[in-house]
């Protein structure tokens, strides 16, 4: 009897990847794996939209909250950060559409400006309504914003 999706997931999966192994397709799942296959794209949707925001937030970290104890730490992590991002472009060009990236910009904006608050306890007011940042600017290593706030750097 094949173990049901809804009643042990971890199971399911083993059962359903030595049906492929095996060559024994009529004994797929064939609707929850699709779901699942689906759901793994969404997931590097994620990562990437995660990874711009810890970008974003700590530029405007840089940019808005200037203090050398923190500094180091931000640029660390954007550089780490760039890095991924662009490895992960690299191995999935499919993410690179025009509207999947500004999709991800934008969730990766709201995310990250609203790190940047939390973290440095500074007033939302303090920091810029509108992402500052391109994509561009984003991952490039040689970026850094300017530390005036509400500088546009460029568009979006």
């Amino acid at each position: 009897m094949p173990v049901e999706y809804d009643d042990d997931f971890y199971s399911w999966t083993q059962e359903q990847a030595l049906f492929l192994k095996q060559g024994r397709f009529d004994r797929l799942d064939l609707e929850h794996l699709a779901d699942e296959v689906a759901s793994m794209g969404k997931s590097e949707i994620r990562e990437l939209v995660s990874r711009l925001a810890l970008i974003i937030g700590h530029l405007l970290q840089v940019q808005v909250a200037r203090t050398t104890a923190n500094e180091k730490s931000w640029r660390k992590t954007v550089d780490t950060q760039r890095y991924e991002v662009r490895k992960l472009l690299r191995e999935n060009p499919g993410l690179k559409t025009p509207r999947i990236l500004a999709d991800a910009l934008e969730s990766g904006w709201r995310q990250g400006s609203d790190l940047a608050v939390r973290e440095t306890g500074l007033d939302a007011d303090g920091f810029p309504e509108a992402n500052p940042y391109g994509l561009d600017s984003i991952l490039d290593d040689g970026f850094w914003p300017r530390s005036s706030p509400y500088s546009a750097v460029d568009g979006v």
